[in-house]
């Protein structure tokens, strides 16, 4: 055999070799939980407010859920529905009191009635913020065919509902 056949030889085995390989998983498994939790800063620079303080393994321990429903239970109705819903009331909230929530937005569903619960900043004039809470509760109600109630509080600064800094 001449020297270029065995080295032809050589390269098909190996692309062979490498295709049986790469279809073998061979590396450890990796029990590394990331999703909801936040990195240390090296300044410790970076607000937490108590919700996000705590991490996704405390839900039902220390925090509460940020939507309260009974459709997501197996056999409920609408639980697709209420889903997009959620995330609907959430858009709109955050649209209309444009950079005013320091919270985040928790929705309550109670037989027919949503309320809608959160921290907002005390930037506005009252006049302005009763306008907002029912322009908000009046166009929610009329496109979701149901009751909707604003339960908001008010701070004087951001920096007040800040937990720990991270």
């Amino acid at each position: 055999m001449s020297l270029l056949a065995i080295k032809n030889a050589v390269q098909i085995f190996a692309f062979r070799n490498s295709q049986v390989q790469r279809c073998i998983h061979t590396t450890a498994i990796c029990h590394k939980v990331q999703s909801g939790r936040y990195r240390v800063t090296p300044k410790k620079d970076f607000p937490l407010t108590y919700e996000m303080a705590n991490p996704p393994h405390r839900i039902a321990h220390r925090k509460s859920w940020n939507s309260w429903n009974t459709s997501n239970l197996q056999g409920g109705p609408r639980p697709s529905e209420t889903a997009i819903e959620d995330l609907f009331i959430r858009k709109f909230v955050t649209g209309t009191w444009h950079s005013l929530f320091v919270s985040e937005i928790i929705i309550k569903r109670q037989h027919n009635i949503i309320r809608i619960a959160g921290i907002i900043r005390q930037t506005l004039y009252p006049r302005k913020m009763y306008f907002l809470i029912g322009y908000t509760e009046e166009l929610l109600s009329f496109w979701l065919q149901c009751p909707v109630k604003l339960e908001l509080q008010t701070v004087t600064d951001k920096r007040d509902v800040i937990f720990k800094y991270i």
